[in-house]
């Protein structure tokens, strides 16, 4: 039997893992995992308390919202809206960024002046407002928000990589590459590259922490996807007109958005910690 992977043995990595997988589960079966439909309504039954409490449904676990609808599947199908917004719109800046980065840091000169100008132009602006005037721009959907969190986050790769790259840049192995005749190609996707993976690991995964984020503020405000589609975001603001007579209505999306964000953020501290052999080296000695 084979010993399992050193990154694979982190506690943090293992915890990260199963707040995910659960996650990925919860969103690919939602269908058969939600007791009931997420937009069915039931007039007759709204604001029911969660099942454990005093005139509590145990058909509807965790209770009604103001028009009936059920918060357990409402909540296990916004898994679907986060996560496909966390793993396409991070997946997207991160290409972006880390293109841009190993351009500007491995070539420098005017090359880099030029993406560094660019990138402190688009920082200039607030994340959140510059997504909302992009979703002004583009329109509501799914696609759209994937679209404007791409093309506000790739900054956050670009800024960060480019540093790691310009170090990486003066080390012995990749003058002794140039030197061998690599192409400049060559050298940054050997050479190069494997030294700032475990840096692009964790921005990857924070930056999936930040995706959900944006996500559920832009369908807070209604600039996310539509009514009929479920999302934490939109859950929150349906609740806080009726939070102080069913506040788990309000704490049970917020608490999801919370879980997804710490897995995702454990999960990158994990990796970086067992991937990276500086962070190693230094906690052996």
């Amino acid at each position: 039997m084979k010993p399992l992977p050193l990154w694979l043995k982190s506690g943090r990595v293992q915890i990260g893992l199963v707040i995910i997988v659960l996650l990925t589960i919860c969103a690919i079966f939602a269908p058969y995992l939600a007791p009931h439909d997420p937009n069915e309504q039931n007039l007759i039954s709204i604001l029911l308390p969660p099942a454990w409490a005093d005139g509590g449904d145990p058909s509807f676990p965790l209770g009604t919202d103001s028009l009936g609808r059920c918060i357990l599947s409402r909540l296990i199908f916004g898994a679907r809206v986060a996560l496909t917004v966390a793993f396409t719109a991070s997946l997207g800046a991160m290409i972006i960024g880390c293109i841009l980065a190993h351009i500007a840091g491995y070539f420098g000169g005017w090359i880099d002046w030029l993406i560094c100008r660019i990138v402190e132009i688009w920082l200039s602006f607030p994340p959140v407002i510059l997504s909302l005037i992009l979703m002004v721009g583009l329109g509501t959907g799914l696609r759209n928000v994937v679209i404007a969190i791409i093309l506000v986050d790739w900054t956050r790769f670009c800024r960060v990589l480019r540093s790691e790259v310009i170090v990486l840049r003066q080390r012995d192995y990749v003058a002794a590459a140039q030197l061998v005749g690599f192409s400049n190609w060559r050298t940054i996707t050997r050479e190069i590259l494997p030294g700032t993976l475990p840096l692009l690991i964790t921005l990857m995964s924070l930056e999936m922490g930040v995706a959900v984020i944006v996500e559920a503020v832009l369908s807070f405000v209604g600039m996310s996807v539509g009514s009929e589609t479920p999302a934490w975001g939109q859950m929150i603001a349906d609740a806080r007109q009726d939070v102080y007579d069913a506040p788990l209505n309000l704490l049970a999306p917020i608490l999801a958005i919370f879980i997804a964000v710490f897995g995702f953020n454990i999960l990158g501290d994990g990796l970086r910690r067992s991937l990276d052999t500086r962070l190693t080296q230094t906690e052996r000695t």
